[in-house]
């Protein structure tokens, strides 16, 4: 079964179990197994960090074909706490997979240089930047990032795991109505701490500390790039995710499953 869903991260210690921590997937997969009365075990197609939100999450579990799967909404609505919230349920193909399935994912990261701060009533999504943000420049140095690389300087390493990645966008706006900078970013996968690495690089760039080129030239790295700041969490927000239509999902699962390495 799919699950589509939504949280606020504020008070979410991120998306994976931890012992003695609030997480996503603890209070998830705790209350449909209360509702349900059963265990319940959750795949997601992100997991996200301490303090980030999301507003298109995906995840899948393996149950029984009796669920009431159009009710099941409301019910999750009765029993979740007002941060997290599932909005359909829907049966999937057994070939569907959160993650392995999943095509690109969708993240947002706001942040204001207003001399204000952030408004108020986004002060919980909105990072709040105290010197000003040259949009040209850091649009520029995102250019020269995109494309199927190994980030392993913009990400935290974890044993066995591959840090090449196709990133397929990422552009920054800024809103003509608030000026809030809204930088948009999509990649296949991100490894861990990779997305908000890549909005601290290009902060740096914003605020005349860096060339537009420095963030492309740490790309030649083969470790981790000491002068990158990650960005704070609570401005970050998974937003969509993408999958295949259902006759390929096992394709595209078994394809995400290969561990890449880039061709020279």
């Amino acid at each position: 079964m799919r699950f589509d869903l939504a949280y606020d991260g504020t008070e979410f210690s991120g998306w994976a179990r931890q012992p003695s921590r609030r997480t996503v997937c603890g209070v998830l997969e705790d209350t449909l197994s209360m509702v349900l009365r059963e265990d319940v075990s959750l795949t997601v197609a992100g997991r996200t960090d301490a303090g980030v939100h999301a507003a298109g999450q995906v995840a899948h579990a393996d149950l029984p074909a009796a669920v009431d799967v159009a009710g099941l909404p409301k019910r999750l609505a009765r029993a979740l706490p007002a941060d997290v919230r599932v909005f359909s349920a829907r049966v999937v193909p057994a070939a569907f997979d959160a993650r392995f399935s999943a095509m690109r994912r969708h993240y947002e990261y706001r942040v204001t240089d207003a001399p204000f701060g952030a408004h108020p009533l986004r002060r919980l999504d909105t990072l709040a930047w105290p010197r000003p943000l040259d949009v040209g420049a850091m649009n520029v140095a995102a250019g020269l990032l995109l494309g199927e690389h190994d980030f392993c300087a913009f990400c935290k390493r974890r044993e066995g795991a591959t840090t090449i990645r196709e990133l397929q966008r990422l552009e920054l706006v800024r809103s003509s109505v608030d000026g809030v900078v809204t930088a948009f970013v999509s990649a296949d996968a991100f490894c861990h701490s990779m997305v908000r690495s890549l909005i601290g690089a290009l902060l740096a760039v914003g605020e005349g500390r860096k060339a537009v080129e420095w963030p492309s030239s740490l790309l030649s790295l083969s470790g981790r790039a000491s002068g990158v700041t990650v960005a704070p969490a609570h401005g970050l927000s998974l937003v969509r995710v993408d999958f295949p239509a259902d006759d390929e999902l096992a394709a595209r699962a078994e394809m995400t499953r290969r561990v890449r390495t880039l061709e020279r």
